[in-house]
């Protein structure tokens, strides 16, 4: 982790330089608060992931001898093709737009994504890929 960790802290560097000079340059209140609260953002995750690379044992990656071999093995589980995460989008675009046409897309779009979220949960249990 010592690289994500020297990523992030490069980025809380980046901000903190940047939020003064953008606040003097500009005078914006509204643009300085949110690069001062990227700032605290960048620099939240950065103070947990050094707490947490202490805490854990080191990957292969950050050793010196570590060896490819080592990072070998189940990577975790990779879902199939699935058509439901297309369904989902479309009842999200029905919620969007439901202001622009009408407030009764906003009822349609949360009925049909309920169903479609329910396939897209339940995926696994029926059909070709059940378990």
């Amino acid at each position: 982790m010592k690289v994500e960790v020297l990523i992030f802290g490069f980025m809380v560097v980046f901000f903190a330089v940047v939020s003064p000079i953008y606040w003097v340059m500009s005078g914006d209140p509204t643009g300085t608060t949110a690069l001062v609260l990227t700032t605290g953002l960048f620099g939240m995750i950065t103070a947990y992931l050094f707490l947490l690379q202490r805490k854990l044992p080191q990957r292969p990656e950050d050793r010196k001898d570590g060896e490819i071999v080592e990072g070998a093995g189940e990577l975790g589980f990779f879902p199939p093709s699935s058509i439901w995460p297309l369904y989902c989008a479309l009842t999200a675009v029905l919620v969007v737009l439901a202001p622009v046409f009408g407030w009764w897309l906003l009822i349609l779009g949360f009925g049909l994504g309920g169903a479609a979220l329910a396939g897209w949960v339940y995926q696994y249990y029926r059909g070709e890929h059940a378990h």
